[in-house]
């Protein structure tokens, strides 16, 4: 009875992260009007480093690394953020940000698989159907763009490359919550990306011979908030609320959460950008919200919840 012993906070706390996740491509666009992909990496995750173990020293956080957990995070990290972010940063750069859209949402389809085959954790056939519907709306929600054409192959198996990752991402940080809390997963995640991030931006400077230009973010109050939104509220909080729903949730269930991101992402377009929301869209949004609720209420019933 999974829904019963754990109430509805895992619940809120997936919804919460694609929420945040969602408004984040609005924030993303905005700092890369002054900031390379990778600049706003390092710099992005430079933040939520500073910001976690501040939250440690304050010891509002309690983080107990043993090495044992510590392998177990390492794994985390290299799939979630490493190579889900480069490999999204450079599927963005070669397809369109609907195609990334469309693909990013096959995350919960890979993750149902992966959970069947490494974790036996049933899918029941209806929840099979729920996901593919819910897969099925974020294509409605971006047919209009997508119709623009895919572009550059390379870039679309980067996107899959970053639908692989995510979806492991899912699967492993379920196991590794057996061993850590959703705080030190998260604390590990920073960490690990604010290093590498900025080894990858500093290796590329010395190699084209260029300054680094982190001075670049304030170019613009709106360059500024958004990379406090997004190294503050989006890696840190969202993260945060993202592994606390998986350590309470089953990974195929917190994982159609994914496809919520594209519903909101769409509402900040309406409603910060002025951009027109078309009848397929709203369509497209009713049924990636029928498939969250397919999946997560005939789980429910199965589980007696």
């Amino acid at each position: 009875m999974e829904r019963t012993r754990q109430g509805i906070a895992p619940y809120l706390a997936a919804a919460g992260s694609a929420v945040i996740f969602g408004f984040s491509f609005l924030f993303t666009k905005n700092a890369l009007d002054n900031l390379e992909a990778f600049e706003l990496l390092g710099l992005r995750f430079f933040l939520a480093a500073v910001s976690v173990l501040l939250l440690r020293r304050l010891r509002l956080i309690q983080v107990m690394l043993t090495w044992d957990k510590l392998r177990s995070l390492l794994l985390v990290a290299l799939l979630q953020p490493l190579l889900y972010f480069i490999c999204e940063t450079i599927g963005v750069q070669h397809t369109s940000s609907s195609v990334a859209g469309v693909l990013i949402g096959l995350i919960p389809v890979a993750v149902a698989a992966f959970s069947a085959l490494l974790l036996k954790e049933p899918v029941s056939r209806k929840q099979w159907a729920a996901i593919i519907v819910s897969a099925a709306g974020v294509v409605l929600l971006t047919w209009p763009q997508l119709q623009e054409g895919l572009g550059g192959l390379g870039g679309v198996f980067a996107l899959l490359g970053a639908v692989l990752a995510g979806a492991l991402y899912n699967i492993v940080s379920r196991q590794a919550s057996q061993k850590a809390e959703p705080a030190e997963v998260t604390y590990v995640m920073m960490l690990v990306g604010a290093v590498v991030f900025n080894l990858i931006v500093m290796t590329r400077a010395a190699l084209n011979g260029a300054p680094i230009m982190y001075f670049r973010v304030f170019a613009s109050s709106e360059t500024t908030f958004a990379l406090l939104y997004l190294g503050l509220l989006s890696s840190v909080g969202a993260f945060f609320l993202l592994n606390y729903a998986l350590s309470r949730l089953s990974a195929s269930r917190a994982a159609v959460f994914i496809n919520l991101t594209p519903v909101f992402s769409v509402a900040a377009g309406v409603l910060f950008r002025g951009e027109r929301l078309l009848p397929l869209q709203l369509m497209g949004a009713a049924v990636v919200l029928a498939g969250v609720w397919g999946v997560t209420s005939e789980k429910s019933r199965r589980n007696g919840g």
